[in-house]
């Protein structure tokens, strides 16, 4: 049955189902995309940790689940931007056959979505920063040793002469 809408335009039911399927896709995938910076910012918390204690085992393991994250938030994204853009041209032209509660929903969540992003920003700058202050700690501290005599290294040491015998004579 042919919907009328408010600029009396007549859509058949085919197009209103396909227009509601458009926006519940549409705010699944907001939502996903919300929850995945969430788990990606309380990682970069968890991450800032391991930094500053040193661990390089934990600070690798955190590195691979960041990458995956990351790489689930772009897949997200690429299916993000297509539904956006029909999801803007279903809404450009000016019918209200989807309800006022249903199309507020979206705005919110691009909002929140957009304070995520920024706040992840925010916090991967600030661990890369941690880290690579990190990284000098440990390069300093690398060339303090190296430079030290007292430190057992590959050097030859004076006690080691190299004209020594290595067989002994015992019957003499």
């Amino acid at each position: 049955m042919p919907v009328l809408t408010e600029e009396k335009t007549v859509i058949d039911s085919a197009e209103l189902a396909q227009r509601v399927a458009i926006l519940k896709r549409f705010k699944i995938l907001l939502a996903q995309q919300r929850d995945r910076f969430s788990s990606y910012l309380s990682l970069l918390d968890k991450q800032q940790g391991v930094i500053e204690s040193g661990s390089a085992e934990d600070l690798l393991s955190y590195v691979e689940i960041e990458e995956k994250i990351v790489a689930d938030i772009f897949s997200i994204q690429k299916v993000i931007d297509p539904l956006e853009e029909m999801y803007y041209s279903i809404t450009s032209q000016k019918t209200n056959t989807i309800t006022a509660g249903q199309a507020d929903e979206v705005p919110s969540l691009k909002a929140s979505l957009e304070k995520l992003k920024g706040e992840a920003v925010l916090r991967s700058t600030k661990n890369k920063e941690l880290l690579s202050k990190r990284m000098m700690e440990l390069r300093s501290e690398i060339t303090a040793l190296r430079n030290n005599p007292y430190v057992m290294s590959n050097k030859r040491s004076s006690f080691n002469g190299g004209n020594t015998s290595s067989l002994v004579n015992l019957h003499g």
